[in-house]
């Protein structure tokens, strides 16, 4: 019988895997090269998904509203300066009433929503179940609410952050990370803080607790909504010191089966939107979710467009 470089290698995978980790996937036993595609295939729509028009790649301003009259556009007298070349001098106005946002589009300045111009009216309301999107040439922009302030967002298509990135470094991808766990689900509601890094805390509803174990140490992490069938966790560890992203990464799981049984890949433990661009309102692992241990395992930090995959 004749043993190829590949079948070695995929040989050795199998055993390295059998010894650090669960052996089976969804009741079956694993297999390991169609999981390590799998989670290359999960890279990959990553950075697709950053690059999208409704990616973090190409976010240009974040600018928080003050109460009243608001004057925008590319000049410098404005309250709200748009980038220079991107729209007129004077655009516009964006008007605040406790919460309440309209605009007042200046005359001969074309904005448009959904291809059609919009020339005044309500674009955000607390209570409204859509938040308008806002077109001027390559510039896209709706409101954000945080807390008791709103504010613009505002992108660029054309933005160079888009077309200079060459993707997120990454951890090699290790089954022994795609970790067997249980959720202790909540007897009570229970509410933990969450800090974003604009320093605001709100109480978030925990869906229960995640409990693993990393060589016979036992670890466990608050978990959030994570809609659908999934939770939400926000987690930090000591790799955060040296190779990811100084404050956390996030990940998502499936929520747990009957016997509140789940599966935590931290091969899929990714970068938070802070780590691409200033102009995000992240938030920080809650001071529980920060594990006593390294976890190299999924996305590594990322400091500019002369990063690569690996």
């Amino acid at each position: 019988m004749k043993i190829t470089a590949l079948n070695l290698l995929v040989g050795l995978n199998l055993l390295t895997f059998s010894c650090n980790s669960p052996t089976v996937k969804d009741g079956a036993p694993l297999d390991v090269v169609a999981y390590k595609l799998e989670i290359e295939k999960w890279h990959e729509k990553r950075q697709v998904d950053l690059k999208a028009e409704d990616g973090w790649l190409n976010l240009v301003g974040l600018f928080w509203l003050k109460e009243g009259s608001n004057s925008f556009g590319s000049g410098n007298k404005n309250d709200i300066v748009f980038p220079a070349g991107k729209i007129p001098v004077h655009a516009g106005t964006f008007i605040v009433n406790q919460g309440i946002v309209s605009i007042e589009v200046a005359p001969a300045t074309e904005i448009t929503q959904r291809g059609k111009p919009l020339s005044n009216g309500i674009i955000f309301s607390p209570d409204s179940a859509s938040n308008a999107k806002l077109e001027y040439g390559s510039l896209r922009w709706f409101i954000i609410q945080r807390d008791k302030i709103v504010g613009i967002r505002l992108r660029d298509l054309e933005s160079e952050d888009v077309q200079k990135f060459n993707g997120i470094e990454h951890y090699p991808i290790d089954p022994a990370w795609r970790i067997e766990a249980t959720v202790e689900p909540s007897v009570e509601p229970k509410m933990i803080d969450i800090t974003n890094v604009l320093g605001q805390t709100t109480s978030q509803a925990s869906q229960g607790t995640v409990v693993f174990t990393i060589n016979e140490t036992a670890y466990r992490l608050d978990a959030l909504d994570g809609g659908k069938d999934e939770l939400f966790v926000i987690f930090g560890d000591h790799t955060n010191k040296k190779e990811t992203y100084p404050a956390g990464r996030y990940i998502y799981i499936k929520r747990p089966d009957e016997t509140n049984r789940t599966i935590i890949d931290f091969n899929k433990a990714y970068n938070p939107p802070c780590a691409f661009t200033a102009f995000a309102t992240c938030p920080l692992p809650p001071k529980q979710n920060i594990l006593n241990v390294e976890i190299p395992a999924g996305e590594k930090n990322y400091s500019g467009p002369e990063h690569e995959t690996h």
